[in-house]
């Protein structure tokens, strides 16, 4: 029914596998065995795409309600039994389209979980998973990885940022070595090291110690200093980024501590694997 359900709503059999993270073929096999238990056809496939038969449209409706049912059921056995929890650890404000898709996804799996969310701060890229305080991180590497499993989302260029009236805002793009008498802003001491090498571009810099990505940005404004940054979110007006070439992309990742087997984890990393995908 989920399957049928996916299909229904996608009305497309690649965007509904993705979906279900699972691959096309088993899909159409499922939908047709359903086909052929129910005795009709229960979508219309043509070269201009893929809709619904009217008896399609009828198990629609009784799909969602028997769908809306279980998940009723799971929540209610979830409570008595004592809920399920998983702690996400954030990065800063990694504000991007993957968490939300994540987000969502992740509820629908998983109605009756309670989610927690642990925000961090800068100084810490695995927010929180050595101290246990969190069960996964969505954060950025490189960092330290010893005793961790890291699964790469995403890869995004980097840019440096700018002051929007400094004399290099108006190139098209930047060396790290056109950068090397600039102030830079740096974490504090006790900063995972490869962390902090990365993102003063691979030697010591000198400059304000900030902990936040709004830190940094006021210390570009206000101190003149300069940093990096990923490409492709909002700055405000007073500051500009410009894209380096010698700078390996920053990764958007997920990690978990080596060994946990918790399937909440490792559901919350197929999902997020789909999610930044798309």
């Amino acid at each position: 029914m989920r399957y049928f359900v996916a299909v229904a709503e996608e009305l497309h059999f690649g965007r509904a596998a993705t979906r279900l993270h699972m691959t096309q073929p088993p899909l159409s096999r499922a939908i047709k065995q359903l086909e052929a238990e129910v005795g009709a056809l229960l979508f219309d496939r043509s070269p201009a795409g893929v809709s619904l038969t009217p008896v399609g449209t009828v198990l629609l409706d009784e799909a969602r309600a028997l769908l809306d049912h279980a998940d009723r059921v799971r929540a209610r056995v979830s409570s008595a039994a004592g809920a399920a929890t998983i702690t996400v650890g954030i990065l800063g404000n990694l504000t991007d389209p993957g968490v939300t898709r994540l987000a969502a996804a992740y509820r629908r799996r998983h109605p009756g979980i309670d989610i927690r969310i642990r925000d961090t701060d800068l100084t810490d890229p695995t927010c929180g998973l050595r101290a246990a305080l969190v069960d996964v991180a969505l954060t950025r590497a490189p960092f330290d990885e010893t005793a961790l499993t890291v699964r790469t989302l995403r890869s995004d260029p980097v840019g440096v940022v700018l002051r929007a009236h400094d004399p290099l805002a108006g190139r098209g793009r930047l060396r790290l070595a056109e950068l090397d008498d600039r102030r830079w802003f740096q974490f504090p001491q006790g900063t995972d090291p490869v962390w902090q090498s990365y993102w003063n571009g691979g030697r010591p810099r000198e400059g304000a110690v900030v902990r936040t990505v709004q830190e940094c940005q006021q210390a570009v404004l206000w101190n003149g200093s300069v940093g990096l940054a990923p490409l492709g979110h909002d700055l405000p007006a007073e500051l500009a980024v410009v894209p380096l070439t010698d700078m390996a992309p920053s990764r958007v990742v997920a990690a978990w501590n080596e060994g946990d087997t918790n399937p909440l984890i490792r559901s919350f990393v197929e999902i997020a694997t789909a999610a930044y995908r798309r």
